[in-house]
């Protein structure tokens, strides 16, 4: 005869969970991937930018105009936009600070999957592999730190969470 034990929410079960200190981890690095990546195309430092957005050099120009595959006409028509710019480096500067802060991880993940989904596609077809990349295993890394609440750990996710404007829009979390 076995004795059942009621369910836990899946929150306490994230929380208590060994891995959650994996998820954690990984969420900061690649928190700081998108960190260092806008740091660098802000300022130039040469790792791998020159020269950056502040020196007047567009961040999407070179990447995005030697774009290849079926969706090349498309990139090339946005390489070097103000807008482009603009929505890149933004995107960049907030995933890499939501990731290490470890809040806001939803948005992040939604916004840093798009952003992720568009690389990918203006970096057709994956060198090595005909479709899998880092692209993939990025987004799947944001998706499963933000339905872990990943960012309780390592992270401010839980003073973030009991924020009323958060509790009110959990899209938030």
């Amino acid at each position: 005869m076995s004795v059942e034990t009621p369910l836990r929410p899946p929150s306490a079960v994230a929380t208590e969970h060994p891995a959650r200190y994996a998820l954690a981890t990984g969420r900061l690095f690649l928190g700081w991937t998108f960190l260092w990546a806008f740091v660098d195309k802000l300022f130039g430092l040469g790792k791998p930018t020159e020269k950056g957005w502040l020196a007047g050099v567009s961040p999407s120009e070179g990447f995005l105009s030697h774009a290849e595959g079926p969706f090349k006409e498309v990139f090339h028509a946005m390489a070097g936009k103000v807008w482009v710019d603009a929505l890149f480096m933004f995107g960049l500067g907030g995933l890499g600070a939501a990731l290490l802060l470890g809040i806001c991880l939803r948005l992040a993940a939604i916004g840093g999957t798009v952003l992720l989904v568009m690389l990918w596609a203006a970096s057709l077809w994956p060198d090595a592999n005909p479709f899998m990349d880092m692209h993939w295993i990025y987004a799947a890394m944001l998706i499963s730190a933000a339905l872990a609440d990943a960012g309780r750990t390592f992270g401010l996710g839980r003073l973030w969470e009991r924020l009323p404007v958060i509790r009110r829009h959990p899209l938030l979390r």
